[in-house]
């Protein structure tokens, strides 16, 4: 096989390797800004992985084809529809029946999609399915979120007194109150008049009292500073 170090389509699978880096950037700095697991480096990765794979695919081979050699650019292509859903899983966490990590793992196969349509020759459909993602992450996140929600669990952001056994009367007034109780994180804080644990926990209802009862029922608990509902987290 005779080695040809420029082909003629080179040029070409130049602009459209870079289209696949600029355009995998703007989704991997989105996730960067955010301070996620999987950011600008993994999704530029990702996407120049797949448009060079592509590339190779559509163009690589193109020497051998003759009479009896019949090229199939799809073969490789559907590899790596197969083959990312290894590296999307790895960015999707469960603590507590708390899922986190969905939107970038959902990312990364957008960004594989992107640089497979910028290997394919089609720069203007991967440009146009990027502002559709930044729209998807953006304003229809911020309209999501002001739905009504009809969930029967809510996370709360609890902080109380260290050593005085708060945590367990959390827990006991919520069951009391028919809910079941899930503790995701805490991390520990300095106040003026001492250590403070800054609890994150989720409360399923088991049929029991509505959810703005149940804070305002911590919130009596001796020893509670603040607590706060907000907002779960699936990115």
């Amino acid at each position: 096989m005779e080695i040809t170090w420029v082909s003629e389509t080179a040029v070409t699978e130049a602009v459209l390797l870079l289209c696949a880096f600029v355009l995998s950037a703007v989704i991997g700095i989105e996730r960067e800004v955010r301070l996620k697991s999987a950011g600008a480096r993994t999704h530029i990765l990702v996407g120049l992985g797949s448009a060079l794979f592509t590339l190779v695919s559509a163009y690589g081979f193109s020497p051998l084809l003759g009479e009896e050699v019949i090229l199939d650019p799809s073969r490789i292509a559907a590899q790596i529809v197969t083959g990312i859903g290894f590296l999307g899983a790895g960015v999707i966490f469960v603590r507590q029946n708390i899922v986190s990590g969905l939107t970038t793992a959902a990312s990364i196969w957008v960004t594989a999609a992107v640089g497979m349509a910028c290997g394919a020759g089609m720069p203007l459909i991967a440009g146009l399915t990027v502002a559709f993602y930044l729209l998807a992450v953006t304003l229809i996140t911020m309209v999501a979120r002001r739905l009504p929600r009809h969930s029967r669990s809510r996370v709360f952001l609890i902080r109380y007194a260290d050593g005085r056994g708060v945590l367990r009367d959390v827990l006991g007034r919520a069951s009391d109150l028919g809910y079941a109780s899930g503790l995701s994180r805490t991390r520990q804080l300095e106040a003026d008049d001492g250590p403070v644990v800054e609890a994150t926990l989720r409360f399923t209802s088991l049929q029991g009292v509505s959810a703005d009862e149940l804070l305002r029922s911590l919130t009596e608990i001796s020893g509670v500073r603040e607590v706060r509902s907000i907002q779960e987290e699936h990115d």
